[in-house]
């Protein structure tokens, strides 16, 4: 059901949909009571990391794990409560990390509430558990822990495609690793602003030294080229990569998709230019993490460009390839650089 466009107005007119306010990514014309899948994260206020401590691995994890502080165990059991006050929502994966939450939440029959609803509930059941906990305590003392405040409102995406739940679900349990990798790693991970490359000012996130080594080769491939042609291109690609060529695409055609998809499964390095803007709370996903974690993946984006379309235009496409040839064609520095 779509939302009326005077939403303001309808929303006072339904009090248990005023949570909806706070959302900080709002869909317009979904239905956030309906049947539906959703990955909801909510942030403590200023990112403070009161939820728990980031641990490595150890004989009784396999994998980084997150040691719960007092407050995490109360968020962790509020948030797998949700089904006691409200039946119709199954939590299919939940993942408390010392400074946000993320889960995925399934919601099997239409709710007489907006799921905005939800989410401040269970942050008023978390208060309400907090301030149990705290009966006798002396306020100001070591062992305060009502100081718990959340960022206004919270992000969901709904997960509507076939595998996007899987991604999901693997993507909140892996998050504790993929946070440890990013804290040992922290060169890769971080958002680099107005550099200049070729009269071009671009971000990037990853690895920047792969700009500085001198073989370098763009893949371009017409929309147009025959299977046999990207065949032929990949195997060509391939071998120069081999021989140790980064290789630079926006991976616009199709047959830039199928060549860049072989080198990167085949673990060579590689740049890659994305349409839109890259921001300091973006992270690569899936392999693309691990990939720049291991110094082999720098993403590429023209300062300054905003795109939500699912096609990008032709203007788009033209300055993609024209930086890709740029830095194809960029110079490595006088002074040697580290194989990072």
């Amino acid at each position: 059901m779509a939302l009326p466009e005077n939403r303001k107005s309808w929303l006072k007119a339904h009090p248990s949909l005023e949570a909806c306010r706070s959302m900080k990514r709002r869909h317009d014309d979904h239905d956030y009571r309906g049947r539906c899948i959703y990955h909801i994260t909510t942030c403590v206020a200023n990112r403070r990391p009161v939820l728990g401590t980031l641990r490595n691995a150890d004989d009784s994890h396999p994998l980084p794990w997150v040691e719960l502080s007092d407050v995490g165990e109360i968020v962790h059991h509020e948030w797998l409560d949700i089904r006691s006050h409200r039946p119709e929502i199954d939590v299919l994966a939940l993942q408390v990390m010392p400074d946000h939450v993320h889960a995925v939440l399934f919601v099997t029959r239409t709710m007489p509430v907006h799921l905005g609803a939800v989410i401040s509930g269970v942050k008023a059941g978390i208060r309400k558990a907090l301030r149990e906990l705290l009966v006798g305590v002396v306020r100001g003392s070591a062992s305060e822990t009502s100081d718990l405040r959340w960022e206004a409102g919270y992000n969901d995406t709904i997960l509507r495609h076939k595998g996007h739940l899987e991604a999901m679900l693997s993507y909140v349990r892996d998050n504790p690793r993929r946070l440890w990798e990013k804290r040992q790693n922290p060169q890769f991970f971080t958002l680099c602003h107005n550099l200049k490359i070729g009269g071009t000012t671009v971000m990037t996130m990853g690895n920047r030294h792969l700009l500085d080594y001198p073989l370098k080769v763009q893949v371009q491939c017409s929309r147009h080229a025959t299977a046999a042609e990207v065949e032929a291109l990949a195997r060509k690609i391939l071998m120069m990569a081999s021989k140790g060529y980064v290789v630079v695409s926006p991976s616009i055609s199709r047959g830039e998709k199928f060549v860049m998809k072989k080198v990167f499964e085949a673990g060579f390095r590689t740049i890659v230019l994305v349409a839109g803007s890259l921001s300091p709370m973006d992270k690569p996903q899936g392999r693309q993490f691990d990939a720049c974690m291991e110094g082999r993946l720098l993403l590429v984006a023209l300062s300054g460009e905003v795109t939500n379309a699912k096609r990008i235009t032709r203007q788009q496409c033209l300055s993609l390839n024209a930086l890709a040839e740029a830095i194809s064609a960029r110079p490595a520095p006088s002074s040697p650089q580290g194989n990072e």
